[in-house]
Protein backbone atom coordinates (compact mmCIF):
# COMPACT_ATOMS: atom_id res chain seq x y z
CA UNK A 1 0.00 0.00 0.00
CA UNK A 2 3.16 2.38 0.08
CA UNK A 3 3.29 2.57 -3.92
CA UNK A 4 6.06 -0.25 -4.44
CA UNK A 5 5.22 -2.14 -7.65
CA UNK A 6 6.38 -5.57 -8.59
CA UNK A 7 5.75 -6.35 -11.76
CA UNK A 8 6.84 -9.03 -14.07
CA UNK A 9 5.98 -9.55 -17.95
CA UNK A 10 3.73 -7.43 -20.41
CA UNK A 11 3.25 -4.94 -17.53
CA UNK A 12 3.18 -1.86 -19.76
CA UNK A 13 0.65 -3.38 -23.02
CA UNK A 14 -2.57 -1.74 -22.80
CA UNK A 15 -5.82 -3.75 -22.51
CA UNK A 16 -9.67 -2.73 -22.22
CA UNK A 17 -11.00 -2.98 -18.83
CA UNK A 18 -14.54 -4.04 -19.68
CA UNK A 19 -16.00 -5.35 -16.97
CA UNK A 20 -13.40 -4.20 -14.00
CA UNK A 21 -14.79 -0.69 -14.56
CA UNK A 22 -17.47 -1.73 -12.56
CA UNK A 23 -15.97 -1.91 -9.62
CA UNK A 24 -14.83 1.90 -9.51
CA UNK A 25 -18.49 2.75 -11.22
CA UNK A 26 -20.02 0.99 -7.81
CA UNK A 27 -17.31 3.06 -5.64
CA UNK A 28 -18.38 6.64 -7.14
CA UNK A 29 -22.17 5.85 -6.75
CA UNK A 30 -21.61 4.71 -3.11
CA UNK A 31 -19.70 7.58 -2.28
CA UNK A 32 -22.98 9.12 -2.32
CA UNK A 33 -24.94 9.62 0.62
CA UNK A 34 -27.92 9.07 -0.21
CA UNK A 35 -27.44 6.67 -3.60
CA UNK A 36 -30.27 4.52 -2.89
CA UNK A 37 -28.57 1.96 -5.72
CA UNK A 38 -29.45 -1.23 -3.33
CA UNK A 39 -33.20 -0.21 -3.87
CA UNK A 40 -32.08 -0.60 -7.72
CA UNK A 41 -30.14 -4.23 -7.65
CA UNK A 42 -29.12 -6.72 -5.71
CA UNK A 43 -26.58 -8.03 -3.63
CA UNK A 44 -26.51 -12.01 -4.56
CA UNK A 45 -24.25 -14.22 -7.11
CA UNK A 46 -26.56 -14.39 -10.49
CA UNK A 47 -25.98 -18.35 -11.31
CA UNK A 48 -26.88 -17.52 -14.87
CA UNK A 49 -24.98 -15.88 -17.39
CA UNK A 50 -24.12 -12.44 -17.07
CA UNK A 51 -25.97 -11.17 -19.79
CA UNK A 52 -29.29 -13.18 -19.17
CA UNK A 53 -32.79 -11.84 -19.65
CA UNK A 54 -34.39 -14.90 -18.71
CA UNK A 55 -33.32 -14.05 -15.15
CA UNK A 56 -33.78 -10.19 -15.29
CA UNK A 57 -37.34 -10.55 -16.26
CA UNK A 58 -37.89 -13.24 -14.05
CA UNK A 59 -37.28 -10.72 -10.82
CA UNK A 60 -39.01 -7.35 -12.77
CA UNK A 61 -36.00 -5.87 -14.03
CA UNK A 62 -33.92 -5.92 -10.72
CA UNK A 63 -30.47 -7.00 -11.69
CA UNK A 64 -29.23 -9.78 -9.32
CA UNK A 65 -25.62 -7.94 -8.62
CA UNK A 66 -23.70 -4.74 -9.60
CA UNK A 67 -21.21 -7.05 -11.13
CA UNK A 68 -23.30 -8.71 -13.81
CA UNK A 69 -24.30 -5.98 -16.84
CA UNK A 70 -27.62 -5.69 -16.29
CA UNK A 71 -26.56 -4.46 -12.35
CA UNK A 72 -23.52 -2.22 -14.17
CA UNK A 73 -25.59 -0.57 -16.56
CA UNK A 74 -27.81 0.41 -13.69
CA UNK A 75 -25.13 1.69 -11.71
CA UNK A 76 -23.51 3.56 -14.69
CA UNK A 77 -27.24 4.53 -15.44
CA UNK A 78 -27.37 6.38 -10.97
CA UNK A 79 -23.87 7.95 -11.62
CA UNK A 80 -24.89 9.65 -14.57
CA UNK A 81 -28.07 10.71 -12.53
CA UNK A 82 -25.54 11.43 -10.06
CA UNK A 83 -22.84 13.46 -11.84
CA UNK A 84 -24.28 14.23 -15.38
CA UNK A 85 -21.36 12.53 -16.68
CA UNK A 86 -20.59 9.27 -15.42
CA UNK A 87 -17.57 8.58 -17.97
CA UNK A 88 -15.67 11.42 -17.18
CA UNK A 89 -16.35 10.41 -13.60
CA UNK A 90 -14.75 7.39 -13.61
CA UNK A 91 -11.82 8.65 -15.64
CA UNK A 92 -11.33 11.39 -13.71
CA UNK A 93 -11.05 8.40 -10.68
CA UNK A 94 -9.35 6.30 -12.61
CA UNK A 95 -6.46 9.04 -14.17
CA UNK A 96 -5.80 10.05 -10.25
CA UNK A 97 -5.61 6.54 -8.89
CA UNK A 98 -3.41 5.30 -11.86
CA UNK A 99 -1.19 8.42 -11.72
CA UNK A 100 -1.76 8.82 -15.39
CA UNK A 101 -3.60 11.74 -16.53
CA UNK A 102 -3.95 10.50 -19.75
CA UNK A 103 -5.80 7.50 -19.49
CA UNK A 104 -8.33 7.59 -22.17
CA UNK A 105 -11.07 5.48 -23.80
CA UNK A 106 -10.25 3.32 -27.08
CA UNK A 107 -12.02 4.57 -29.60
CA UNK A 108 -12.00 1.23 -31.92
CA UNK A 109 -13.25 -1.20 -28.75
CA UNK A 110 -15.97 1.49 -28.31
CA UNK A 111 -17.55 1.40 -31.60
CA UNK A 112 -17.41 -2.11 -31.21
CA UNK A 113 -19.24 -2.33 -28.19
CA UNK A 114 -21.56 0.07 -29.64
CA UNK A 115 -21.96 -1.76 -32.73
CA UNK A 116 -22.82 -5.07 -31.34
CA UNK A 117 -24.18 -4.16 -28.07
CA UNK A 118 -27.53 -5.83 -28.49
CA UNK A 119 -27.81 -7.90 -25.81
CA UNK A 120 -27.26 -4.98 -23.24
CA UNK A 121 -29.59 -3.10 -25.39
CA UNK A 122 -32.08 -5.50 -24.78
CA UNK A 123 -31.52 -5.68 -21.22
CA UNK A 124 -31.36 -2.08 -20.54
CA UNK A 125 -35.26 -1.36 -22.44
CA UNK A 126 -35.92 -4.53 -20.39
CA UNK A 127 -35.04 -2.96 -17.03
CA UNK A 128 -36.39 0.83 -18.37
CA UNK A 129 -40.01 -1.78 -19.06
CA UNK A 130 -39.98 -2.04 -15.25
CA UNK A 131 -39.19 1.58 -14.39
CA UNK A 132 -35.46 0.72 -13.51
CA UNK A 133 -33.88 3.37 -15.52
CA UNK A 134 -33.57 7.19 -15.07
CA UNK A 135 -32.34 8.22 -17.90
CA UNK A 136 -32.24 7.44 -21.38
CA UNK A 137 -31.29 4.05 -22.74
CA UNK A 138 -29.20 5.26 -25.32
CA UNK A 139 -27.36 7.86 -23.27
CA UNK A 140 -27.05 5.17 -20.28
CA UNK A 141 -25.56 3.23 -23.05
CA UNK A 142 -23.35 4.99 -24.25
CA UNK A 143 -21.74 5.87 -21.32
CA UNK A 144 -21.36 1.90 -20.68
CA UNK A 145 -19.97 1.01 -23.52
CA UNK A 146 -17.41 3.88 -23.77
CA UNK A 147 -16.13 3.28 -20.12
CA UNK A 148 -15.70 -0.79 -20.83
CA UNK A 149 -13.40 0.76 -23.48
CA UNK A 150 -10.50 2.43 -21.35
CA UNK A 151 -7.70 1.20 -21.74
CA UNK A 152 -5.03 0.50 -18.90
CA UNK A 153 -1.89 -1.76 -18.29
CA UNK A 154 -2.01 -3.67 -15.36
CA UNK A 155 0.51 -1.92 -13.28
CA UNK A 156 -1.69 0.84 -13.70
CA UNK A 157 -4.41 -1.27 -12.68
CA UNK A 158 -2.88 -2.38 -9.85
CA UNK A 159 -2.27 1.18 -8.59
CA UNK A 160 -5.94 2.19 -8.85
CA UNK A 161 -6.44 -1.37 -7.42
CA UNK A 162 -5.08 0.34 -3.81
CA UNK A 163 -8.19 2.59 -3.10
CA UNK A 164 -9.68 -0.75 -2.25
CA UNK A 165 -7.06 -2.22 -0.46
CA UNK A 166 -6.74 0.64 1.60
CA UNK A 167 -10.37 0.42 2.28
CA UNK A 168 -11.67 3.74 0.25
CA UNK A 169 -8.50 5.85 0.52
CA UNK A 170 -7.29 7.38 -2.03
CA UNK A 171 -4.06 7.79 -3.07
CA UNK A 172 -4.08 11.26 -2.37
CA UNK A 173 -4.90 10.77 1.20
CA UNK A 174 -8.42 11.79 0.35
CA UNK A 175 -11.03 8.88 1.44
CA UNK A 176 -13.57 8.31 -1.47
CA UNK A 177 -15.76 5.71 0.90
CA UNK A 178 -15.91 4.67 4.35
CA UNK A 179 -13.91 1.61 5.56
CA UNK A 180 -17.63 -0.51 5.65
CA UNK A 181 -18.49 0.23 1.87
CA UNK A 182 -15.11 -0.68 0.64
CA UNK A 183 -15.45 -3.92 2.68
CA UNK A 184 -18.89 -4.42 0.91
CA UNK A 185 -17.59 -3.87 -2.10
CA UNK A 186 -14.90 -6.37 -2.18
CA UNK A 187 -17.34 -9.48 -0.57
CA UNK A 188 -19.20 -8.65 -3.96
CA UNK A 189 -16.38 -8.78 -5.81
CA UNK A 190 -15.53 -12.04 -4.09
CA UNK A 191 -19.35 -13.51 -4.75
CA UNK A 192 -19.85 -12.41 -8.00
CA UNK A 193 -16.78 -10.73 -9.60
CA UNK A 194 -16.01 -13.25 -11.84
CA UNK A 195 -19.11 -14.29 -14.11
CA UNK A 196 -20.27 -17.86 -13.21
CA UNK A 197 -16.61 -18.79 -11.68
CA UNK A 198 -16.89 -16.88 -8.50
CA UNK A 199 -17.10 -20.32 -6.61
CA UNK A 200 -14.20 -21.81 -8.73
CA UNK A 201 -11.87 -18.40 -7.94
CA UNK A 202 -13.00 -18.39 -4.35
CA UNK A 203 -11.92 -22.22 -4.14
CA UNK A 204 -8.77 -21.83 -6.15
CA UNK A 205 -7.31 -18.14 -5.22
CA UNK A 206 -9.47 -17.14 -2.26
CA UNK A 207 -8.90 -13.05 -2.76
CA UNK A 208 -11.87 -10.45 -3.93
CA UNK A 209 -11.49 -10.66 -7.73
CA UNK A 210 -12.96 -8.86 -10.95
CA UNK A 211 -12.36 -9.86 -14.40
CA UNK A 212 -13.03 -8.59 -17.75
CA UNK A 213 -13.45 -10.09 -21.27
CA UNK A 214 -10.23 -8.00 -21.88
CA UNK A 215 -8.29 -10.05 -20.33
CA UNK A 216 -7.62 -8.30 -17.05
CA UNK A 217 -8.55 -9.68 -13.28
CA UNK A 218 -7.42 -7.34 -10.56
CA UNK A 219 -7.82 -9.00 -6.83
CA UNK A 220 -7.16 -7.46 -3.53
CA UNK A 221 -5.76 -8.62 -0.36
CA UNK A 222 -7.15 -6.34 1.69
CA UNK A 223 -4.71 -3.93 3.62
CA UNK A 224 -1.58 -5.42 1.91
CA UNK A 225 -1.70 -5.11 -2.34
CA UNK A 226 -3.38 -4.98 -5.06
CA UNK A 227 -2.37 -7.32 -7.88
CA UNK A 228 -3.57 -6.91 -11.50
CA UNK A 229 -3.05 -9.23 -14.05
CA UNK A 230 -3.56 -10.10 -18.08
CA UNK A 231 -3.71 -12.62 -20.36
CA UNK A 232 -5.72 -12.37 -23.47
CA UNK A 233 -6.71 -16.17 -23.54
CA UNK A 234 -10.09 -16.53 -22.06
CA UNK A 235 -11.94 -19.75 -20.62
CA UNK A 236 -15.46 -20.42 -20.96
CA UNK A 237 -16.75 -18.13 -18.28
CA UNK A 238 -15.26 -15.24 -19.78
CA UNK A 239 -12.26 -15.08 -17.26
CA UNK A 240 -8.32 -14.96 -18.40
CA UNK A 241 -6.93 -18.33 -18.14
CA UNK A 242 -3.18 -17.17 -17.55
CA UNK A 243 -4.37 -14.56 -15.19
CA UNK A 244 -6.19 -16.94 -13.11
CA UNK A 245 -3.19 -19.30 -12.90
CA UNK A 246 -1.14 -16.24 -11.68
CA UNK A 247 -3.37 -15.64 -9.01
CA UNK A 248 -3.74 -18.87 -7.95
CA UNK A 249 -0.18 -19.47 -7.87
CA UNK A 250 0.72 -16.02 -5.94
CA UNK A 251 -1.66 -17.15 -3.35
CA UNK A 252 -0.08 -20.66 -2.62
CA UNK A 253 3.51 -19.14 -2.71
CA UNK A 254 2.31 -16.30 -0.07
CA UNK A 255 -0.50 -17.62 1.75
CA UNK A 256 -2.52 -13.76 1.07
CA UNK A 257 -5.82 -15.14 0.87
CA UNK A 258 -8.87 -14.16 2.72
CA UNK A 259 -9.53 -17.45 4.36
Amino acid sequence: MDGTVHSVGDFHVRFSMQSITKVFTLALVMSRADHGIWRRVGREPSGSAFNSLYQLEFENGIPRNPLINPGAIVVTDQLLSDTGDALSALLDLLRAETGNPELSVDSVTAGSEAETGHRNRALAYLMASFDNMRNPVPEALDHYFRQCSITISTEELARAGLLLARHGVRADGGRLIDHGDARRIMSIMLNCGTYDAAGEFAYRIGLPCKSGVGGGILAIVPGRYSVATWGPGLDTKGNSVAGAAALEAFTDLTHCSVF
